[in-house]
């Protein structure tokens, strides 16, 4: 069953604020999990969306038809948002923003870990979307060649001044594997990528942000099949395609991977989906997380996943497959009590 790190959070916990997330964690979850994320809390309830009022204000980009903000832009999830103005060729991105919302989370994460709220050896974690997910998520399809490398160094940008502000031995950063997740299973529409390539354009893309992870501080990685309205985008027919990634990021990442992280859908408790963890090949730094903690079917249904799993691969955390940050909050201290259950054996 779980090893040494039993738990894991891919990123947003669905409460007021990092205050209320870093206490819930630390009187719930304590030392079961290496690192804590802050809960992406506020306007990064919903993952990347918040990203659009940054993208409207940039000179260098124009809309593509009319939106309200984010939730203009949520009704509208079918259309992108967003191209190069006319007369742009080039284009560059400062920051993305992770970084200021980053570092104002770390200040109120060290203040918990004084008081003892946090474990001292907790990593305070940091959850970033790839650069293939804002540029596929909003911008037109023919103009995001140009666009893509752009975006991946803000996000570079932004990883820097993470780590110059984070001591590095407290520091874990994550990227979010998603839409290229989807696309490798027939992901169509707006979730189509601007390279053929899927799978090995996507690891080069990967292994290179990777590489922009300091030494000392911790990577990982959440590969992801969406979660909106508590559904995946594309449902996954087994851990074939998390495997492929997995495998290729271990192999092709310029620096140590500390953990990835694959999702397993609640109603998956059977030998088919789990059979190509025989063919995962993990570096032994490497700690895998399986998402099958579901709050529907409770600590029951998850033991069922968890035995599902250990006949293939018996060393492994648990989690839930997706953040949380959309649940209602007054279900979130039930789920994590799932969490610590079913790690405690």
């Amino acid at each position: 069953m779980p090893q040494n790190g039993k738990i894991h959070f891919t990123g947003s916990l669905g409460l007021e604020n990092e205050d209320a997330v870093f206490k819930a964690l630390g009187e719930t979850i304590g030392p079961r999990a290496r690192r804590y994320p802050d809960g992406e809390t506020g306007p990064r309830y919903h993952w990347i969306r918040w990203v659009f009022d940054l993208f409207d204000r940039h000179p260098s980009l124009a809309r593509v038809g009319e939106y309200e903000g984010v939730d203009g832009f949520q009704a509208q999830l079918g259309v992108a948002p967003f191209r190069l103005a006319d007369g742009v060729t080039e284009i560059e991105f400062e920051t993305l923003g992770y970084a200021d919302a980053a570092i104002a989370s770390y200040e109120r994460f060290e203040v918990h870990r004084a008081e003892g709220s946090i474990p001292a050896a907790t990593r305070f974690q940091v959850s970033l979307p790839t650069a293939v997910a804002l540029s596929t998520n909003f911008m037109e399809i023919g103009h995001r060649p140009l666009i893509e490398p752009a975006v991946e160094r803000g996000l570079k940008r932004d990883v820097e001044a993470i780590s110059a502000a984070v001591p590095a031995d407290r520091l874990a950063i994550q990227w979010d594997v998603c839409h290229e997740v989807i696309a490798r299973d027939g992901g169509s529409g707006r979730w189509k990528l601007h390279y053929d390539d899927i799978l090995e354009g996507s690891l080069e893309r990967i292994c290179r942000q990777l590489g922009f992870v300091s030494e000392g501080v911790e990577a990982g990685i959440h590969l992801c099949y969406g979660d909106p309205g508590h559904k995946h985008i594309v449902e996954p027919e087994d851990f074939a395609t998390c495997v492929a990634f997995a495998n290729g990021i271990c192999a092709g990442s310029p620096r140590p991977v500390h953990w990835i992280h694959m999702p397993v859908p609640r109603s998956r408790d059977d030998d088919a989906y789990f059979a190509p963890l025989r063919d995962l090949d993990l570096n032994p730094e490497t700690e895998l997380y399986l998402g099958l903690v579901h709050y529907t079917d409770g600590a029951v249904g998850t033991r069922r996943r968890i035995a599902a799993a250990e006949r293939h691969a018996p060393d492994f955390g648990v989690a839930t497959e997706c953040g949380f940050g959309r649940r209602p909050a007054e279900t979130i201290p039930e789920l994590l009590r799932i969490h610590a259950t079913v790690a405690d054996g």
